[in-house]
């Protein structure tokens, strides 16, 4: 008896030690997997951030789930009462979430804490996670289990023999996980070790070289990566290859590439295009990258080693030109493709569509650009929705004489956003086919122009707004939307923003579309193009004000000297100035060769859109004026059906000017629409600024400033008329598309061209303002002019800038940090 009281005694002894030290276990002993964290942060992303932020700190009444309050409410409580808080989100739909879905929010809320990951994962059982504790810092004598997606000292270095780097190596670690940053389009970053004391110390991390991933050198690189658990993602090279990379070093950790053959070589939207997308299961064991080919085919990848996942579509691709309701589309040779992203929103796969540049189709009888939604998981497409309504379906009366039979385009080439608390996506269309004629489209054409809302499951409109009624000036929607909260008269409203070509931002209540500013519909001038029925009215929103200059008069003509100035009237002579919506003419050589059209038929604001910074509701955006010579000749009936394209009747005859209204100089007005339009000597036809970035209150709907952005090139500055002119910084002219980002310290952009500095290199600058007023806080060189968006991550507390470049010898991607 005596043994067997002393073996119960010890078993209970050990009982009570177990029992203690699983009450003692710590939140900082690696109680998650990473790719819990990863499924976490995409739930966050998707659901959470819209209203505790992108940051997670916080917005209006949703209080911060990360920092020092966060830390302190919590510390010293059990995992299982945060994971009945997590339960209790949103307020409106309570356990929403799947448990694996709550369980992966919360090991996403302890990695964000800094929280070591383990090899074990968090459990979904109650009575083992309240036997985890949060503490807000690591206790003494608490061993960390290593991060397996953190790379060594080694490695992180690059393995190239560098020193390990002085920026801090602990701190937080912040992701960038779908191309706009998040679903609400901010292009925002909370990383803040990057200020405006410490800009102009930045140096190159690392570089990537992208000739090599295709057959020639990129010249228009426009990728932005994303960085998801610790690991970047993006596309590069001429056939779109699929790279992922150590963010800190730029070590290739693999790569997937194909050849298309005769179907890539026939494709409409070839290189790199903007990027991929990422979606992960919710207990985050499936994580997968996404993206659609050149020869436009969606493409499913596991993300750690970048193989096709199988189960996805065939053999990991769908074919995007099936199951697009219209017959007859050639696999091969289809004019159909796009470069935008997927979207992906919970476990629904957003696809676009693009065509060629529409200034001289070959027929009015295009493939219509249709938007679809998949299955994340399998490949099956899951709804389609008529961006040109079938007969019976809203707005098909739109299109008069049965036009919408046969017309085609109006596809979704922008980026796109969502809100997945309210199950909508926000999709921006473009205009149907022929960019500057529309005599065989009569009617208002929708859902050309227009912002749609729609049902994410389903497809199902919820509201639309048209921007452009029956489009002859190539203004249609070219960017993603901005989502953000706002208060009016003192209620709190979800809204939408949506930049335009035309220099407008439209803002709307994104549950509703009701605009939250009045929308005027003003009358325009009308076209007596033949066969052309414009409309008579235009919608003007009263506010904002546009962010850049609207219409053509004689004060907008070239001024730098007074003989340009005088030189530039007579050139505007032939030419037609009018305001914002004069239509196009038929040009003739007696004049007027074509109608001076600002912004031009690419902005205004274009693909890159906007960026937002939710802590000020300060929007930004960067614009530039450019005077499209928008002009019309009859069309060789033997190489179009369209009856009018784009062109200027001494340049070449009919249908002899290039697209997008392009031919050759007439006199000393350049004769072309593609680069910078009309010219005096050379010089632009209009007076500087060339480009501008303008910052938005958007509780008010007023500019808080505007800032000219880029350097002057070489060939004004130096050009002879100039001679002897102090020359301020008068911007870039040309198609100058320019994506800005917004940290928690700065607003950062790149320069659209290059110029000569003092050391006589060829430059251009990493600019970066200050938010609140715009004034320059700092400058560093790049080797060649910003042509895709960038973007910021934080790994360890180290901040990164990155970015890709291109000019005539080829593409890079760069990336700056403090050294």
């Amino acid at each position: 008896m005596h043994h067997l009281r002393r073996a119960i005694t010890g078993l209970v002894v050990i009982a009570c030690a177990t029992l203690g030290a699983q009450q003692s276990r710590s939140s900082w002993s690696g109680v998650y997997t990473t790719a819990q964290a990863a499924a976490g942060e995409k739930i966050y992303g998707d659901k959470c951030a819209s209203c505790h932020g992108p940051d997670l700190g916080g917005i209006e009444r949703a209080p911060a789930l990360a920092g020092g309050t966060f830390l302190e409410s919590w510390h010293g409580r059990d995992l299982r009462r945060l994971l009945e808080r997590i339960e209790t989100m949103p307020p409106g739909a309570p356990n929403s979430l799947a448990p694996a879905e709550s369980v992966a929010l919360l090991a996403f809320l302890l990695r964000a804490s800094d929280m070591p990951a383990g090899p074990a994962a968090l459990p979904p059982d109650r009575a083992q996670l309240a036997a985890i504790t949060f503490e807000r810092t690591q206790a003494a004598g608490v061993s960390t289990a290593q991060n397996p997606a953190r790379p060594p000292a080694a490695v992180a270095a690059g393995g190239r023999g560098a020193q390990p780097p002085s920026a801090p190596t602990s701190g937080a670690t912040l992701s960038w996980t779908t191309y706009g940053a998040n679903l609400a389009s901010h292009r925002y970053s909370a990383a803040d070790q990057i200020t405006k004391d410490n800009f102009n110390r930045l140096q190159v991390a690392w570089r990537l070289k992208t000739d090599f991933l295709g057959p020639r050198p990129d010249t228009l690189y426009s990728a932005t990566p994303l960085l998801v658990d610790r690991v970047l993602y993006t596309t590069a090279g001429m056939r779109r290859a699929v790279i992922a990379l150590n963010p800190t070093s730029g070590e290739m950790l693999w790569m997937h590439g194909e050849d298309e053959g005769r179907r890539g070589q026939n494709a409409i939207r070839n290189g790199a295009g903007r990027g991929l997308a990422y979606w992960a299961s919710a207990d985050g064991t499936d994580r997968r990258i996404v993206y659609v080919t050149p020869g436009y085919r969606l493409k499913a990848l596991d993300a750690r080693t970048g193989v096709p996942i199988p189960s996805f579509g065939k053999n990991g691709v769908v074919d995007l030109k099936t199951e697009i309701d219209q017959d007859g589309l050639d696999l091969d040779t289809a004019e159909i493709g796009l470069n935008a992203t997927p979207l992906v929103v919970g476990d629904v796969i957003v696809v676009g569509a693009a065509h060629r540049p529409g200034g001289n189709p070959r027929t009015m009888r295009n493939a219509k650009g249709y938007l679809r939604g998949y299955d994340a998981r399998t490949g099956k497409r899951l709804w389609i929705f008529h961006t040109i309504p079938q007969r019976g379906q809203f707005g098909y009366d739109t299109w008069l004489e049965g036009s919408a039979e046969y017309n085609g385009n109006t596809g979704v080439w922008a980026q796109m956003s969502a809100d997945p608390e309210l199950g909508l996506v926000y999709v921006p269309v473009e205009m149907p086919t022929g960019d500057y004629y529309g005599g065989n489209r009569p009617g208002n054409n929708l859902f050309a122009d227009s912002l749609v809302a729609l049902d994410v499951k389903t497809g199902k409109r919820k509201w639309h707004f048209q921007t452009v009624h029956h489009d002859v000036w190539d203004w249609d929607l070219a960017c993603a939307p901005i989502l953000f909260d706002m208060t009016v008269n003192g209620r709190a409203v979800k809204a939408i923003a949506q930049p335009t070509k035309h220099a407008f931002l439209f803002v709307f209540n994104r549950e509703t579309g009701q605009p939250i500013w009045p929308i005027e519909e003003r009358p325009v001038p009308q076209s007596d193009v033949p066969k052309e029925r414009t409309s008579p009215t235009q919608p003007f929103p009263t506010k904002p004000a546009p962010f850049d200059r609207q219409g053509v008069t004689e004060s907008d003509l070239q001024d730098l000297t007074p003989a340009l100035r005088a030189e530039a009237i007579e050139v505007a002579k032939r030419y037609k100035m009018g305001p914002l919506f004069t239509p196009p003419v038929v040009s003739s050589p007696d004049g007027p060769l074509a109608t001076m059209t600002l912004p031009s038929e690419v902005g205004g604001a274009n693909w890159p859109g906007g960026s937002f910074d939710p802590d000020n509701n300060v929007l930004y955006i960067h614009s530039h004026a450019n005077v499209f010579m928008n002009a019309l000749v009859a069309a060789n009936p033997a190489q179009s059906d369209m009856g009018y394209v784009a062109g200027q009747a001494r340049a070449g005859g009919a249908g002899g000017a290039g697209g997008r209204g392009a031919g050759p100089a007439v006199g000393r007005a350049g004769g072309g629409g593609g680069g910078r339009g009309g010219t005096v000597q050379g010089l632009p036809l209009i007076k500087p600024p060339y480009d501008q970035i303008t910052a938005y209150n958007m509780n008010t709907g007023d500019i808080i400033w505007q800032k000219t952005h880029s350097s002057t090139p070489d060939d004004i500055r130096n050009h002879p008329a100039l001679k002897g002119l102090n020359l301020p910084r008068l911007g870039q002219p040309g198609r100058t598309f320019i994506g800005v980002l917004t940290t928690k310290n700065l607003v950062i952009a790149g320069e659209g061209g290059v110029h000569t500095n003092e050391a006589g290199r060829r430059i251009a600058l990493l600019r970066a303002y200050d938010k609140a007023t715009g004034a320059d806080v700092g400058a560093v060189e790049m080797p060649n002019r910003q042509t895709g968006s960038p973007m910021s991550y934080q790994i360890d507390g180290r901040q990164f800038i990155v970015l890709a470049v291109s000019g005539n010898d080829g593409a890079e991607l760069l990336a700056y940090a403090l050294p």
